[in-house]
């Protein structure tokens, strides 16, 4: 294990940091939110509404607001009435809880649909929820995700059709509207492309949250992976990003809170 500072707090702050709270399950969200606090995160999300009123209660704000899932997406007609739905509730969700985003996901390739009609069907989903979105101030986030890790159904997602962060990008400006949005998540890039510093820089006028986790094996931001993540977090500070970045790695040290505190540190740039 990777030294790290049992006692250290977010000190600098030029990254506003969330956690993805789904990650540190079985953990009860009120202690992880304590935690969250105690160290000097900012935000958190990936966790049930019903921990809402304690997260803000906390100080804490909430980074990004779930909504269909990334496996029935658009990229199937039969699933658009659904996915607008969840995309409705989750900005009415965001607006009351005084988030500003909502993710969302492209879903799973299926048999007899080609890429080409996915993506439109994609696109006009989301543009059939946009003008909702931009009545109400919110921004929907695509979060790309690699689709080449096969050892475990959070490390990687095989047969999702959003796994090209340049597809991703493209299917975005296809939408055309300011408040649609890329979840420009470094381990999933760093899996299905490399080269995330100039990719990162590339689509950071698109980019509207970000996530973060150790490569390879989705494990903590220590010395056994192969991202430099206080080199990537100079480089979105630098950039102007004022967005919020969230740890998503799945903690593997018996220390589980000074592993989040490492974390922490290593983007506290």
């Amino acid at each position: 294990m990777a030294a790290a500072d049992p006692t250290f707090r977010v000190r600098k702050g030029r990254i506003r940091q969330s956690i993805m709270g789904w990650t540190y399950h079985p953990m009860p969200v009120p202690e992880l939110a304590r935690l969250c606090r105690d160290i000097g995160l900012v935000a958190m999300e990936g966790v049930g509404p019903e921990h809402y009123p304690l997260i803000r209660d906390l100080g804490l704000e909430i980074a990004l607001v779930g909504s269909h899932g990334f496996s029935k997406g658009p990229f199937s007609p039969a699933n658009r009435e659904p996915v607008v739905s969840k995309l409705r509730e989750g900005i009415e969700l965001a607006v009351k809880s005084g988030s500003k985003r909502v993710i969302t996901f492209t879903g799973m390739r299926e048999v007899g649909i080609t890429d080409e009609a996915g993506a439109r069907n994609c696109v006009e989903a989301w543009k059939e929820i946009m003008p909702f979105a931009e009545s109400q101030g919110i921004d929907l986030c695509l979060e790309h995700l690699n689709s080449r890790d096969l050892g475990h159904p959070m490390k990687g997602h095989p047969g999702y059709f959003g796994d090209d962060v340049d597809l991703c990008a493209r299917l975005i400006r296809q939408v055309d509207s300011p408040r649609m949005k890329l979840l420009f998540d470094f381990y999933h890039v760093q899996v299905m492309h490399g080269d995330v510093v100039r990719r990162y820089r590339a689509l950071q006028p698109l980019i509207g949250h970000l996530h973060v986790a150790g490569v390879p094996g989705r494990g903590e931001l220590d010395s056994t992976q192969e991202l430099n993540y206080p080199a990537l977090m100079r480089a979105v500070a630098d950039s102007g990003y004022s967005g919020f970045v969230a740890q998503e790695f799945l903690p593997t040290w018996p220390d589980r809170a000074l592993a989040l505190r490492h974390a922490a540190a290593v983007c506290d740039v």
